[in-house]
């Protein structure tokens, strides 16, 4: 282990939030509230577009929804790099 990596051993067990998001949409007010039981709201993504994962609302990476038994999980396609950053204001 390098010397670098030994100063960030204390951040190891930091809790962060992890966030998937499907995607977003823009509503009036009136729309939101009119929303039931059996609404469906249309976001901006295709669905078969990867999913952004965000750290600390930060992406990350994007990647798809997998199945494991009874639960959903995510495989990471790709990290993203530095210049994606503004995308998700994009969005």
């Amino acid at each position: 282990m390098t010397i670098t990596a030994k100063k960030f051993d204390i951040l190891k067990d930091v809790d962060v939030r992890l966030t998937v998001e499907l995607g977003r949409t823009n509503l009036k007010l009136k729309d939101l509230l009119a929303l039931g039981e059996d609404s469906v709201v249309t976001l901006d993504k295709l669905s078969d577009e990867l999913l952004d994962v965000l750290v600390n609302g930060t992406l990350i990476a994007r990647g798809e929804v997998v199945t494991q038994g009874d639960r959903f999980g995510l495989r990471i396609v790709e990290l993203a790099n530095r210049a994606d950053e503004g995308d998700e204001d994009a969005a």
